[in-house]
């Protein structure tokens, strides 16, 4: 792996505030974490990376922690925002989910939470973004940035996983 990392457990109080702070805007967490999670953190050159019992859950920019793409039960029970085929290759470079661009929703969501960004063809999973409006303004809204885009398919995050489960297998 040509990136710098450096990895090692949390500490319990350390991993109990990460996930105290991540449940209150990821319920799909609580399928997976327990009393007894081990947090282990990837310190990257562009990002941390947090492994919960083994698993590439949730990755930290800055100060906000959010999903990665690998989260298989966010993927499942989130919100999704789909989007035309002509703005795939826009997401995929990191644009932001702009309002002519999305097709339809599906979920509950508010203000500040992640949704998954979906195509509207096969469905796939694209980006994690961060949703700037409540659910009912967003489905009126006809320009402009809806969600803003944190992690997507191909950025150095979803680049490093792809390699680290490589490298684990």
């Amino acid at each position: 792996m040509p990136e710098k990392f450096r990895r090692h457990f949390l500490k319990t109080r350390e991993a109990e505030v990460l996930l105290n702070k991540a449940l209150e805007k990821l319920a799909a967490l609580r399928q997976i974490v327990d009393a007894r999670a081990d947090v282990e953190l990837i310190q990257t050159e562009f990002a941390e990376i947090y492994l919960i019992n083994g698993k590439p859950i949730l990755a930290k920019l800055g100060e906000n922690a959010f999903p990665t793409l690998v989260f298989s039960e966010f993927l499942a029970s989130s919100p999704k925002v789909f989007i035309d085929m002509g703005a795939v290759p826009h997401v995929c470079n990191g644009a932001n989910v702009m309002a002519p661009g999305i097709t339809r929703f599906f979920g509950e969501f508010k203000k500040g939470d992640f949704v998954l960004v979906a195509d509207e063809k096969h469905g796939k999973p694209l980006a994690i973004g961060e949703v700037i409006y409540d659910g009912d303004v967003a489905k009126t809204v006809t320009e402009g940035v809806v969600v803003k885009n944190v992690h997507f398919v191909g950025d150095r995050i979803w680049n490093f996983l792809k390699q680290l489960e490589a490298k684990a297998l």
